[in-house]
């Protein structure tokens, strides 16, 4: 099929005779079938590219009223009828008597996620998820306008974390309970946000035939090889070897700052009273020494971070109206990358650009296969792509740090990892219990997330802020726009830690292991991604053990 470039891949009306071409099309033979998927393959990426521009319009300026109703013109008028289109050009697919006859190594695991996509496709969900995606941006739009003015200055979200930072505690604790203070003003049009959503997909799923949204989104999302119950058992490891070593640095960290208990604004400062660790004066400095540690770590990798300095692949810096977060989108049709972070000078952002910067390699490295659903990967392994990046990094933190603070920089990353696992953990849990009660009230709610700070949350004294405690989990952006996206980080954090003790031992193999996957996109079953990394996938308790005794043993030897 010959796409014209003029084609306006946001315009329905220019997209429907395509699709109508595609679908009408009769298949005489295996090689008409494979050649539909591969036509239909390059249209989608049209589609989706059109989609990925407008969504990046949209979070780079949030406040931008034509980006946004473009934005939602698109959502709300085009994304249902490729999902209506989608869903017909996937049964003519798997029902073709010749789906059997193409060739299985090549085609087995996208026609299984077909058959996932036909089976739970119901035309009346269709306008429930351009519900849910308005409501989702709309959480966008109220977190993005968030700004707090403090010392006379007005500052973004992102901007007041650097306060966290300075050994002087009073600016801290004031900086946290301006922000504080400051989320709790949207509180209730977050939480009227979150009960809609939970309407919505609870009325999603009954409408498949599941009793609950969590059975079904666990299906949706194509989660083959474990079910709700081995999160579960992962919500036990991690209670059971992460939560006591946690409990552990608060303890010190209350003993190193001669305090009777760590507050929430005690969490980030320096044990020792240096200032901040500052990786990078601006962007393009973060940029510059990115692009050199990249080149050192491997070559190949460099070039592919060189090659997005160009083409709009980059909005790093943060500013009032831009959504919170960030991201990494493969723009398909032109197979180009994009990161978008809120950037402060601070040390999570340098671990936000390597993050990104996993991303950006694997969508680089797959970029070639014809079919769109293996120009990526299932998210568990996406994101060992990308947190195995700030681990594999750790001799090159020089480009940003002296020894003592590139010193300090691995420690932050490893201590954080104490505290990651186990706010997976809650993250994953809230939503077991959010969608398995879907009648519950708000209050209900909140003391299911209290019980679970008390299970998952270590040794913090939130005396006198609870309600900003009840109302954490309004953060995690992931709750509002993509249910259930969280386990995967911490099934990837194991992974990426794998990848980091191969790194420790032989370097020049664990990298080329890593990009030897990566290179797979989507094309093999998760267990055979990991697999191919030299990886397994698994997160009971005794991996999870392992792993964290490697971490607790590096800890011991880098000064606090």
């Amino acid at each position: 099929m010959k796409l014209p470039p003029s084609l306006d891949a946001a315009n329905w009306e220019q997209l429907a005779p395509f699709y109508k071409e595609i679908n009408d099309r009769p298949l005489t033979s295996c090689a008409d079938l494979e050649r539909l998927i591969l036509d239909r393959s390059e249209l989608d990426a049209m589609a989706d590219e059109a989609q990925a521009n407008l969504y990046i319009a949209m979070t780079c300026s949030t406040e931008d009223e034509a980006r946004r109703k473009a934005y939602l013109a698109f959502v709300q008028s085009v994304e249902p009828e490729l999902r209506t289109a989608g869903a017909a050009l996937d049964r003519k697919i798997i029902e073709s008597p010749f789906a059997t006859q193409l060739e299985t190594a090549r085609y087995e695991t996208y026609l299984r996620a077909l058959r996932q996509e036909a089976k739970l496709f119901r035309a009346e969900n269709v306008p429930l998820q351009t519900e849910a995606t308005t409501s989702d941006q709309e959480y966008s739009r109220l977190c993005g306008a968030m700004a707090v003015e403090f010392n006379g200055v007005e500052h973004t979200m992102p901007q007041m974390a650097r306060y966290l930072e300075v050994p002087n505690r009073s600016v801290r604790e004031s900086s946290w309970k301006a922000v504080a203070a400051r989320r709790l003003r949207d509180r209730d049009a977050i939480d009227g946000i979150f009960d809609n959503l939970i309407d919505i997909r609870h009325r999603m799923a009954r409408n498949a035939g599941f009793d609950n949204f969590r059975d079904f989104q666990h299906e949706r999302m194509m989660r083959f090889d474990y079910r709700p119950a081995d999160c579960e058992k992962f919500h036990d490891a991690v209670e059971e070897t992460c939560v006591p070593l946690m409990c552990e640095l608060h303890r010190a960290r209350a003993s190193a700052l001669g305090i009777p208990a760590v507050r929430p604004w005690d969490t980030k400062v320096d044990l020792a009273g240096r200032d901040a660790l500052r990786p990078f004066a601006d962007t393009a400095e973060l940029v510059d020494r990115s692009s050199r540690a990249f080149h050192r770590l491997d070559g190949e990798l460099g070039v592919m971070f060189d090659s997005m300095r160009t083409g709009e692949c980059l909005d790093l810096e943060t500013r009032k109206g831009k959504a919170p977060g960030g991201y990494q989108y493969q723009r398909q049709h032109s197979r180009s990358p994009f990161i978008f972070m809120n950037a402060a000078g601070l040390q999570r952002d340098l671990v936000t650009m390597v993050h990104e910067a996993g991303h950006a390699f694997h969508s680089i490295l797959s970029k070639h296969d014809p079919l769109l659903a293996y120009r990526g990967s299932p998210t568990e392994f996406a994101e060992v792509a990308s947190m195995s990046m700030e681990l594999l990094t750790f001799p090159q933190l020089d480009e940003f740090y002296s020894p003592e603070d590139g010193a300090r920089a691995r420690r932050d990353l490893l201590e954080n990892l104490a505290t990651l696992l186990p706010w997976v953990a809650t993250i994953d849990a809230f939503q077991h219990w959010v969608y398995t009660n879907p009648g519950h009230t708000r209050a209900e709610r909140t003391e299911c997330w209290i019980d679970l700070n008390r299970r998952f949350g270590g040794e913090i004294d939130w005396t006198g802020h609870e309600d900003a405690l009840a109302s954490l989990w309004h953060r995690q952006l992931h709750l509002f726009g993509s249910p259930f996206y969280y386990i995967e980080y911490g099934i990837a954090q194991l992974g990426a830690l794998q990848m980091w003790r191969q790194s420790r031992r032989d370097p020049t193999a664990a990298v080329a292991n890593y990009k030897r996957a990566l290179s797979l996109g989507g094309s093999k079953p998760l267990p055979d991604l990991f697999r191919s990394a030299g990886l397994t996938f698994d997160f009971g308790a005794e991996t999870v053990r392992g792993l964290m005794e490697e971490v607790q043993a590096e800890l011991a030897t880098i000064p606090a």
